[in-house]
């Protein structure tokens, strides 16, 4: 499993050899886009593990919190934390593995639903351990402090 922890706390300054920022908000706004390509660069090299990507994990995800009920593409693409994906590429690849499956909507027949599949509720099911102790490697921060940032993040976004 792979899984990147430090020791110490590497400032943005440090991570980016830059000393002077044109403020305070411009350094956090530069923090938010450098942290969040460092998570992905995690994401992507624990998934492919798996031979997942992190927009595949997505969709498993969402379709197991259906409870077992279908959902369209577009229902998908809707709850999809990476909206520039294409959740129809993403569901044939995941078909291709056998962790979805296609489903015709009883109320109209053009209309194509999926559903996850027990080979998908199970792969889930094993990753579920795995990202619990990858969330714990992020144990620099507190809950508190995992709570603020949250909320700090969501004011940005307005």
């Amino acid at each position: 499993m792979y899984i990147c922890t430090r020791n110490q706390i590497m400032k943005i300054e440090k991570e980016i050899q830059q000393e002077h920022f044109k403020s305070k908000k411009h350094k956090a706004v530069l923090n938010i886009f450098f942290t969040s390509s460092w998570l992905g660069c995690q994401q992507q090299r624990f998934f492919k593990e798996h031979e997942l990507s992190p927009q595949q994990y997505n969709v498993l995800r969402i379709l197991r919190g259906q409870k077992g009920k279908p959902i369209t593409v577009n229902g998908i693409q809707e709850r999809m934390l990476d909206k520039s994906s294409n959740a129809s590429r993403l569901i044939d690849k995941l078909k291709e593995k056998k962790l979805v499956e296609r489903v015709i909507c009883e109320n109209d027949r053009r209309q194509v639903d999926i559903i996850i599949s027990e080979k998908g509720l199970k792969l889930l099911s094993n990753l579920d351990k795995e990202i619990e102790y990858l969330e714990n490697s992020y144990s620099l921060i507190t809950d508190k402090e995992a709570e603020e940032l949250s909320r700090i993040l969501d004011k940005l976004r307005g």
